[in-house]
């Protein structure tokens, strides 16, 4: 990257409410997201936000897309990685000291089997419980699954419980659980961590601590669904099928063959593979 365009890009981050934008899109990246959405998350005025992904788009770090009367903006990743480069081979080349705690291409993964994968939605009810026990069932020993919500109800959803059930999943020790308990002293350190709240909840589940390799699988909340209990039903039903193809993909990959980078990659094309199908 020349240095007038990373001197334009730096600058461009370096207003707050700019930088806030690109963090949020950056968490859903590859996916691209609605203005709306993205203002609802943040807080922001249409007009501030306007303003704000003009300037990304301007500098090139943020794409547009239309689809039908819709706009989407996305991460422009192959600009934002020559960012990233600039900044650690350019500017950073004369101090490798600061670089060599960050992981590499070549850094692999630690082992072979019981990586702990988190699942966050808001209540924790439905598609994060769905979540968790499709890879208990489908990971068998090469995984540890949990879930849990940001705001956390006392039961789980009962149309939830019928999906699982019908599927063959023992549902016997499921119960909704605050994040809180993953957040605490002794906890299990994650080696994977998914969010699966929706678009517009998405700044509700927060970044996790540390290095885990991270995900956004943004599905609809089916306990929202209105109508018949039926269509209630089948909306639930929908939702389970959603991730139940995420969670197969996920469950065959090769992870302990593969780098960190290549690794978080196809995490990322999951969820673009499976928006085709859903």
């Amino acid at each position: 990257m020349e240095q007038t365009h990373a001197a334009h890009a730096f600058a461009t981050l370096g207003h707050p409410g700019r930088l806030a934008v690109f963090r949020l899109l950056m968490r859903f990246a590859p996916r691209g997201v609605r203005p709306t959405e993205i203002a609802q998350a943040l807080g922001l005025k249409a007009n501030t936000l306007s303003h704000h992904l003009s300037d990304l788009t301007d500098c090139g770090l943020v794409a547009m897309r239309r689809e039908g009367r819709s706009l989407f903006y996305s991460v422009d990743l192959a600009v934002a990685e020559a960012l990233l480069g600039y900044l650690a081979l350019d500017l950073g080349r004369a101090r490798p000291d600061l670089l060599s705690p960050l992981p590499t291409s070549r850094e692999t993964t630690m082992r072979d089997t019981g990586y702990h994968v988190l699942f966050i939605c808001s209540g924790n009810s439905a598609r994060s419980i769905f979540a968790e026990a499709l890879l208990r069932d489908l990971g068998g020993d090469k995984f540890v699954a949990h879930s849990a919500g940001t705001r956390p109800g006392s039961q789980l959803n009962p149309f939830a419980l019928d999906v699982l059930a019908r599927n063959g999943h023992d549902v016997g020790a499921m119960r909704s659980k605050h994040l809180s308990e993953f957040q605490e002293d002794g906890a299990p350190v994650m080696d994977f961590v998914f969010t699966v709240c929706d678009t517009a909840a998405a700044e509700e589940c927060p970044p996790w601590p540390g290095q885990p390799i991270t995900g956004h699988w943004g599905l609809p909340d089916p306990v929202k669904a209105e109508g018949t209990d039926a269509e209630k039903a089948l909306a639930f039903a929908r939702t389970y099928g959603g991730l139940r193809r995420r969670i197969e993909a996920f469950a065959a990959l090769p992870v302990a063959s593969l780098d960190r980078l290549t690794l978080q990659t196809r995490v990322d094309r999951i969820d673009a593979d499976a928006l085709t199908k859903d």
